[in-house]
């Protein structure tokens, strides 16, 4: 029985990891780490990470995406226990993940080749993934957190959070959505729909939020639909946590957006308060939705 996650808090000056993915919430982990003390020891993983991040860690390593067993060495190696998985990770090459190996370098260790049969030949599920992986790594003390635990201002809070209030139409296809969006989630189909008129216009799958926005905006030509995001219930907060930035403001704006509705402390803003100035410029009204 590996040790409880939630329980597991390093000390101030202690040295804390790392699993970096894309985007800039490795950055804003790193961060909020070293305002809380840490010494960062990065793992990027390959073709994913941005090499700016390595400046603001005291330690870095790369590894493949299929590399657990380097994962545990470089964390071991520098005394490290408590872990946190942030980042954009590519969910297609996850699903195919042997077919589209290209180099050496990128081949699969025998701790993930163990594990991919012991575990996730028949379930590929996210969850079935992260709960593999944190188990695992576990057994190793390395444990996965929160990988909420060091951000906690950039989470989504209730009510309007930008200048933009959302209009009626918007509070009405909120109040529709919400109840909809969260049987989506318990199914395990994906963190995002599209509304507007109270009518559904898309459900996120595996293609992800961008897509699927830039797909709402083609079936949707009227301007003023609401996209609603948040969490499943009971989602595991170590990793994969709904996360919205600056881009998907963007993306929203091109698409025709009016109202982007997120779970209260369900869903990360990465870098809050440029996202939320970013949805003031385009006129998007950003609304944080407890349930």
């Amino acid at each position: 029985m590996t040790a409880d996650p939630a329980q597991h808090r390093a000390a101030p000056g202690a040295r804390v990891g790392i699993i970096a993915g894309q985007g800039t919430l490795p950055f804003l982990v790193a961060e909020g780490m070293r305002a809380q003390g840490r010494k960062v020891v990065c793992v990027g993983l390959r073709e994913q990470f941005d090499p700016a991040l390595r400046a603001m860690c005291d330690e870095f390593h790369v590894a493949g995406i299929l590399q657990l067993g380097r994962w545990v060495r470089c964390f071991r190696r520098a005394g490290v226990s408590e872990v946190t998985m942030v980042g954009r990770v590519s969910k297609k090459r996850m699903h195919d993940p042997w077919a589209k190996l290209k180099a050496v370098r990128e081949l699969p260790d025998w701790r993930t080749i163990d594990l991919w049969f012991r575990r996730l030949r028949h379930d590929r599920r996210s969850a079935t993934l992260l709960r593999a992986v944190a188990d695992d790594l576990a057994t190793q003390g390395v444990f996965l957190i929160d990988s909420t635990r060091y951000i906690p201002d950039h989470l989504a809070t209730e009510g309007p959070m930008g200048r933009v209030q959302p209009d009626a139409r918007a509070l009405g296809d909120i109040a529709f959505g919400w109840p909809l969006l969260e049987k989506v989630g318990g199914l395990d189909i994906g963190q995002a729909i599209s509304v507007r008129d109270r009518d559904v216009i898309a459900v996120e799958a595996v293609e992800g939020t961008d897509a699927m926005i830039a797909r709402s905006g083609e079936l949707c030509r009227a301007k003023g639909w609401t996209l609603l995001k948040t969490a499943r219930p009971g989602h595991d907060m170590r990793a994969d946590v709904p996360t919205i930035g600056v881009q998907t403001i963007e993306n929203l704006a091109r698409a025709g957006a009016g109202c982007l509705a997120v779970g209260v402390g369900r869903v990360i803003l990465a870098d809050r308060p440029a996202v939320l100035a970013a949805a003031d410029r385009a006129g998007i009204a950003v609304v944080g939705v407890k349930g």
